[in-house]
């Protein structure tokens, strides 16, 4: 039997372009949320993203001929309670933190993951589990700790927890997009369920308190929101399912860098050499225990991890 090839040089420098270009609509997303959060509340930013994916996703569909019907429509109301309910967290946490620190405290996914991956070779009677892991969680959570350190002294602590609970979620979210690419299911039809979840909940959450009155701004920021959020997580999409892991992963971080550049710029975010020191770590943390996965674990065409 013939092992699998592995992604082509081309392959990999199209899915590296892709991963940027996505890294960049995302933190320009997390600007968009930002501003929305001033006149409208999570759960509706939730539905209106939605209410956008699943226009697009329904479109795109149609162009390539391809049903949206699933064999498998548990697995996907679980991704779209796990990722949804991460979603709003996340958004909640954007719209009280700066940009960066959200952003940061939601891509601790891939730390949350290798915690996870000891958790069950610990349950499952594993001999041994890896002390690099070990060491990659426990420096993701020292980054952790110097990240919320500002936010603590500040009062904003269960804003903190929201983002660091964000990326808890995110990761099991991950998790059951990777059962379901290895069950078959396209890409877009993952997406689109995962936006038909971010309608009924985010609907269902708004609902009792009222949706906010709008204004064109307040549209445009929402399409906005929708537009870019759709946009960013195909290309994510393609890449992951044509490129290399590490190196994905690697470029991925870049919505970190960008969104440290528009909170300096546009929300005069404070700059501080705790919280700086803390998203490096994050980020080497999480590159290192996405390496030691994807040596563990052959690569499987996936969705990207965005929740």
């Amino acid at each position: 039997m013939q092992p699998p090839s592995l992604p082509s040089a081309r392959a990999t420098l199209t899915a590296a372009w892709l991963i940027a270009g996505a890294s960049l609509l995302f933190a320009t997303m997390g600007v968009c949320v930002k501003l929305a959060s001033e006149r409208y509340g999570a759960t509706e930013i939730v539905f209106y993203r939605g209410l956008v994916g699943m226009a697009m996703i329904a479109v795109v569909a149609r162009l390539q001929r391809q049903s949206l019907a699933t064999p498998v429509p548990g697995m996907h109301l679980w991704r779209s309670i796990v990722g949804v309910a991460s979603l709003c967290l996340w958004f909640y946490s954007i719209g009280r933190l700066p940009l960066a620190t959200a952003m940061t405290l939601n891509y601790m996914s891939s730390v949350w993951m290798a915690l996870f991956l000891m958790g069950g070779a610990v349950l499952l009677g594993s001999a041994r589990v890896d002390p690099r892991l070990v060491a990659a969680v426990l420096t993701g959570f020292v980054g952790v700790a110097l990240i919320l350190r500002p936010t603590i002294e500040q009062d904003q602590v269960w804003h903190g927890l929201a983002g660091l609970s964000s990326g808890v979620l995110a990761a099991m979210a991950y998790l059951q997009v990777t059962a379901l690419g290895r069950a078959g299911e396209p890409e877009s039809r993952v997406v689109f369920y995962f936006s038909l979840g971010g309608v009924v909940v985010g609907a269902a959450l708004s609902v009792p308190l009222g949706f906010s009155a709008h204004s064109w701004s307040g549209l445009g920021l929402l399409l906005a929101v929708g537009l870019l959020a759709t946009t960013a997580q195909l290309m994510m999409t393609r890449a992951y399912a044509t490129g290399r892991t590490l190196v994905n992963a690697s470029l991925q971080y870049l919505g970190i860098a960008f969104s440290f550049g528009y909170g300096v710029l546009l929300f005069d975010d404070p700059v501080t050499p705790l919280a700086l020191a803390g998203m490096l770590l994050v980020v080497g943390a999480g590159l290192a225990a996405v390496r030691l996965r994807t040596v563990a674990v052959p690569e499987v065409r996936r969705d990207s991890p965005e929740s």
